[in-house]
């Protein structure tokens, strides 16, 4: 019978067309599987790096906050200081002192220095009054460092500490 044959080949051209059709739905889910790899490889990108960003933000706040603490705790130990200070006074007398005034008279008496400030601009004078001696500073602050004015104002006072 010939009918046989092309049934057969009718059947054959319909997997055939089939397995194309298959063929081409896996090709095309395979694109898209590619297609958002690519996206979501984009994403991750912006993602670590949004990361990344964030992590530099925290490391700098993380430095910025230690820094802070380190004042404060400095603030903590001078505010300290001047209570005891207030104290010391309270119990002499009962005068209050203004705060300005107040922490101007604390330094000193912290650092017993007399400033000299009708000095012309950039020069740094005053008077040490040590234990034994009242001892003329006169610095250039514009030939010397802030780091070597304020050591060499600290080992005047550390000396009688």
């Amino acid at each position: 019978g010939g009918g046989r044959r092309l049934e057969t080949q009718d059947g054959a051209d319909q997997r055939l067309r089939e397995i194309l059709a298959a063929e081409k739905e896996v090709a095309q889910s395979l694109l898209d599987a590619k297609e958002q790899a690519h996206q979501g490889g984009t994403e991750l990108q912006q993602l670590e790096a949004e990361l990344q960003r964030a992590s530099e933000e925290d490391t700098h706040l993380k430095a910025s906050l230690l820094q802070l603490s380190r004042e404060l705790e400095e603030l903590k130990e001078i505010e300290a200081d001047l209570e005891r200070q207030e104290r010391e006074v309270d119990e002499d007398t009962t005068v209050t002192i203004p705060s300005a005034v107040y922490v101007a008279q604390l330094y000193r008496r912290i650092s017993k220095i007399e400033w000299d400030y009708e000095c012309e601009p950039g020069m740094i004078k005053g008077i040490h009054h040590g234990p034994s001696v009242a001892q003329p500073i006169h610095l250039d602050g514009t030939q010397l460092s802030k780091k070597f004015i304020s050591d060499y104002l600290w080992s005047l006072v550390d000396a009688e500490w």
